[in-house]
């Protein structure tokens, strides 16, 4: 092996360390004691070098013993090193620099203007911008607001047109949680608990909930995992909570289920979403509750019946799209209607996903809210039922340009992360957040002070509505909600651009249960022929296109 190894220059370091070792030692007996510790570093880096040459994991090691280390080293701080170092202003990885500054900027209260014009491409395909009115108009009052509440719901809510989206104690620390939540109190606004339930520290900020019932029913469960209307009732009964919201699925890993190991639930976890310590926790894929899009129905008209009457409705990523069109049916068939939907983009983000589903899986925001909007107006309905949306909406360009393609109220989760420190290390599931935000070590997240950082997402808050009427000002509007497609230019091609209308145009209203059909529009309806209120299951399985009708 010996013989093997002198010709290859790849293990000159290794043969030095080695004679450097035994020199340093020579001279340290003879001649000075200060060389022994050049022989213990030299002696400890040959050892390692002997150990890489003798193991079989890596087969790097084997080829460089010591300096294989280096690329290991590199490797690992390769996020930090593209961050802060190679990443311009506008690489999205996933928010770009631009982005996340401008949230610090407005959470802090610091001047968020930019001098000598755009670094964005404007003649790049994907770029798009709002069409500004030569009339433009003074909003005063950036206190913007949308009534959620059907006619079935006897108490419902005025919602900020921007709330803290879904976000579970357990991902979030503890000061992560109080933090988002006395902003929320402060600004006036709302805070979506996630599937994780109402801890103490929802309680202790006392801002405006969304109660998010997922799959696992967490903190309102009986003893075998299955839904508990009598915690329900209790949970629901306190004035903290606003909404429920029923979790179809999550844009960031649409379809997956997930297990919280019992390494991980501490007693307030525990406490919070009603398990016991000890025992792994499921959260299933799919729920127990209801089966059906009839099923859904009920057990929306159930949980507004046991809130008494508090908004109901349900947060999906859009993925068969006849399977939505499937749930319209049982609205209208059963005449129970959610108070409110919420379309998550597949862009959304997650403490931690599998790449297939981060990176595949699922309809990306502006399509999901446009199907859905459009679905709703084709059944005759979009007028009951507001739609809020979530993906990556930071800015209030971002918030205008849902509202124009049918939202009624956005939600965020990772612009409010910014707001109280996200550095955006991508180290959620590691338990290890540099800054104290997605870990439950009581020492890393003492670095979250609660008092600051909820001055900081109020300010946030304030500052982009304040942002969202000027634009909406700029647009000649005199609210937000007034938004329409027309006001927003998409640019198809390099030399190509779309009004609105044209790239995300609002369907007539009852097209989909109206006798004359739009020839135009045969797709949605050999959809909506395929859509049944009693099952989620397709009629027939394709082995090919669909052969279309022949409208009339």
């Amino acid at each position: 092996m010996f013989k093997a190894l002198v010709p290859n220059q790849r293990y000159a370091v290794f043969f030095g360390l080695g004679v450097a070792t035994f020199a340093t030692l020579g001279g340290g007996l003879l001649y000075s004691r200060w060389l022994l510790l050049i022989t213990a570093i030299c002696g400890a880096l040959f050892l390692l070098g002997i150990h890489d040459l003798r193991q079989r994991r890596h087969a790097i090691l084997r080829n460089y013993p010591v300096v294989g280390h280096l690329r290991f080293l590199l490797e690992s701080i390769r996020p930090e090193i593209r961050q802060y170092i190679i990443e311009s202003d506008n690489d999205a990885v996933p928010f770009n620099r631009q982005d996340r500054g401008l949230v610090y900027q407005r959470a802090k209260g610091e001047e968020d203007k930019r001098p000598f014009g755009t670094i964005e491409n404007v003649y790049g395909s994907g770029y798009s911008w709002l069409t500004h009115s030569a009339t433009p108009v003074t909003i005063a009052d950036s206190n913007f607001r949308v009534r959620i509440g059907g006619s079935g719901c006897k108490r419902p809510y005025d919602a900020s047109l921007y709330n803290i989206s879904a976000m579970s104690f357990g991902s979030l620390s503890a000061n992560a949680i109080l933090a988002l939540n006395t902003g929320a109190r402060k600004g006036g606004f709302a805070h979506d608990t996630g599937e994780g339930s109402i801890s103490r520290y929802h309680r202790q900020g006392a801002g405006d909930l969304i109660f998010q019932i997922a799959s696992g029913y967490f903190g309102c469960r009986d003893d075998e995992g299955q839904f508990s209307p009598e915690k329900f009732t209790a949970l629901s009964a306190d004035p903290q909570v606003k909404m429920i919201e029923i979790k179809l699925s999550q844009g960031a890993k649409p379809g997956h289920g997930g297990m919280l190991p019992a390494s991980k639930i501490s007693p307030e976890i525990a406490e919070a979403r009603g398990i016991p310590l000890g025992i792994d926790c499921t959260s299933p894929a799919a729920h127990s509750t209801f089966s059906t899009p009839i099923g859904l129905m009920g057990f929306i008209g159930r949980l507004r019946e046991l809130s008494s009457g508090k908004p109901v409705g349900f947060k999906l990523c859009i993925g068969h799209r006849r399977e939505f069109m499937s749930m319209v049916k049982a609205m209208l068939q059963t005449g129970t209607l959610p108070d409110f939907i919420v379309v998550d983009g597949a862009e959304g983000g997650t403490g931690a996903a599998p790449v297939e589903f981060a990176n595949r899986v699922g309809m990306p925001m502006l399509e999901g809210l446009t199907f859905v909007h459009n679905t709703l107006r084709g059944a005759g309905i979009r007028d009951q039922i507001k739609i809020g949306a979530a993906g990556k909406i930071v800015s209030a360009f971002d918030i205008a340009r849902t509202l124009a393609l049918g939202a009624d109220w956005c939600n965020a989760a990772r612009g409010f992360m910014f707001a109280i420190g996200c550095i955006q290390a991508q180290s959620c599931h590691t338990n290890r957040c540099p800054v104290g935000i997605a870990t439950q070590d009581p020492i890393r997240q003492r670095a979250v002070d609660v008092g600051d950082k909820s001055d900081r997402v109020a300010r946030f808050h304030r500052n982009t509505m304040r942002a969202l009427g000027d634009i909406a000002g700029a647009a000649g509007l005199a609210n937000p909600s007034d938004f329409m497609p027309y006001h927003f230019m998409f640019r198809q091609k390099d030399n190509e651009f779309l009004d609105g209308n044209e790239a995300f145009p609002y369907l007539p209203e009852g097209f989909l249960v109206s006798e004359k059909e739009i020839p135009e529009l045969s797709d949605w309806y050999d959809r909506w022929d395929r859509a049944s209120a009693e099952s989620f299951a397709p009629p027939e399985i394709p082995h090919g296109p669909f052969r279309k009708r022949n409208a009339k």
